[in-house]
């Protein structure tokens, strides 16, 4: 019997940025009667995570509260400011060495719930990849387009390229890198690419309205550049 590539996986959520964008902690926002903060987490565990982790700002009493009201473990990160690789270094630099794998998903996808992630995490059990994606697939004007989205499975083959204080570009870099190799769950689903970062978003959101989703008469909305 072929043993799994990935024994344990540990949910790991970026919530130490600014959210300029918004204007507020994306971790408190309600949508359906859940924070960002415990949609993302139940999603990571109810999906298969054995552990999740949030990483936290050191000042904002908002965001840590919101945080620890989901059961999570908390990860302070004292300097965010490079951004979201700050976060993914310090998560998986408190990980325990039978982690064989993260799985990201940032606060901005919201929408994501724990079927997404068994999906993904089954794609990551059968296959060697080190990097699984999902791929949403949609049209515009009755042509196909795909997109990525998240969350994003990083395997322990990558931890240290993740960890690399010369890296440049964040994990973003290390994607690309490795796309050839990686494993694509290609769904029409546009959840997984549903990016909730502005005002403007999250109302669309909160009235049912996604970014890449099919309408009836298969056009697309896509998100502004």
């Amino acid at each position: 019997m072929t043993t799994p590539p990935y024994l344990k996986t540990v949910g790991v959520v970026p919530a130490s940025g600014a959210s300029r964008r918004m204007g507020q902690p994306k971790a408190a926002l309600q949508l359906n009667g859940r924070s960002f903060v415990q949609r993302v987490v139940d999603a990571l565990r109810g999906g298969g995570c054995t552990e999740v982790i949030v990483v936290v700002p050191e000042y904002d009493d908002t965001i840590k509260h919101a945080a620890l009201e989901t059961g999570a473990r908390l990860v302070i990160n004292t300097d965010p400011g490079e951004g979201p690789i700050t976060s993914m270094r310090l998560a998986i630099e408190s990980l325990s060495d039978d982690v064989e794998a993260i799985a990201w998903l940032p606060l901005d996808f919201a929408l994501v719930d724990a079927g997404i992630v068994r999906s993904l995490l089954d794609v990551a059990m059968t296959d060697m990849a080190p990097l699984v994606i999902p791929l949403h697939e949609y049209s515009v004007d009755g042509h196909s387009r795909e997109k990525r989205g998240h969350p994003a499975i990083f395997a322990r083959a990558l931890f240290s390229e993740l960890t690399d204080p010369a890296l440049e570009g964040g994990a973003r870099t290390v994607v690309q890198h490795h796309l050839p190799s990686a494993a694509l769950w290609r769904v029409r689903d546009p959840r997984v690419v549903t990016d909730i970062d502005t005002p403007e978003e999250y109302a669309a959101v909160m009235v049912g309205q996604m970014q890449y989703a099919d309408d009836e008469t298969g056009r697309s909305t896509e998100r502004p550049a």
